[in-house]
């Protein structure tokens, strides 16, 4: 990291990374007397409101994390419905993102869901590709600890096609796969719904970020929620290993 790259962590300005674990659908809604699905359906329009929000403020990248490994685990009828919500809002979505110079990707494991979804997925990827603004990253059936296997994988495979050495992996090495791969370091992690975990997020990419937890469950997360929450990020200080003295040295270098 250059000295004006760090200075640029460290002094006040927005998060270039913003992640999100999109807590509290399923409460909200029970907390309304509706079935769970609405309560995703609700979700899904705070989702298009954060990426409009965090679009028009220069965030570089938003991660949000849509569903983990481990959500296969819950009613089968809640994990159809949900598969059935991911196609409409990549069908419904797909224009606009493309419209306002949004790049989507989907991070994750792709061989469980429906062929129809694979494709919907890839489509969308490929519409948007070339965008230059917003890069939305979708976490589905993502894991941290799957992610971590898959780089290693990768380049393991690498090793055993004589590309490289296994003295040549090292935390460089790795994080350059992640970068390629996955996706890149976290400045600002938010969880929503009340709970104190990260829940198998970005394990790697979280080493250094800012933390935010809220107790707003995910469809009450409005504009002025995700406000609050970059409010707090740009009032910290972040030193990386280093001291306060030698952040205050570094900014004032600029």
């Amino acid at each position: 990291m250059s000295a004006s790259e760090s200075a640029d962590h460290v002094s006040g300005a927005f998060p270039r990374h913003v992640a999100i674990i999109m807590d509290g659908n399923g409460r909200w809604a029970k907390q309304r007397g509706k079935l769970r699905i609405s309560g995703h359906n609700e979700g899904a329009k705070t989702v298009r409101k954060i990426v409009k929000s965090a679009s028009i403020l220069g965030i570089e990248q938003l991660t949000l994390f849509a569903f983990s490994s481990e959500n296969w685990r819950r009613p089968v009828d809640e994990v159809n419905n949900l598969m059935k919500l991911f196609m409409n809002v990549l069908q419904r979505e797909s224009k606009s993102l493309n419209k306002n110079n949004v790049r989507l990707r989907i991070i994750g494991g792709r061989s469980e869901f429906s062929l129809a979804l694979q494709k919907k997925m890839a489509s969308v990827e490929a519409i948007t590709a070339h965008n230059s603004g917003l890069t939305l990253n979708i976490a589905a059936n993502y894991g941290g600890r799957w992610d971590i296997t898959e780089q290693m994988r990768i380049l393991a495979e690498q090793v055993s096609r004589h590309q490289l050495q296994p003295s040549d992996i090292n935390e460089t090495l790795l994080q350059q796969s992640f970068m390629q791969n996955s996706v890149g370091d976290i400045d600002l992690m938010i969880r929503t719904g009340g709970e104190h975990r990260i829940s198998n997020f970005l394990i790697w990419q979280l080493a250094y970020a800012e933390l935010y937890f809220t107790e707003t469950l995910w469809p009450d997360f409005d504009e002025q929620a995700f406000s609050e929450a970059l409010a707090s990020y740009v009032q910290r200080e972040r030193r990386f290993g280093c001291t306060s003295e030698q952040i205050q040295h570094l900014i004032s270098a600029e």
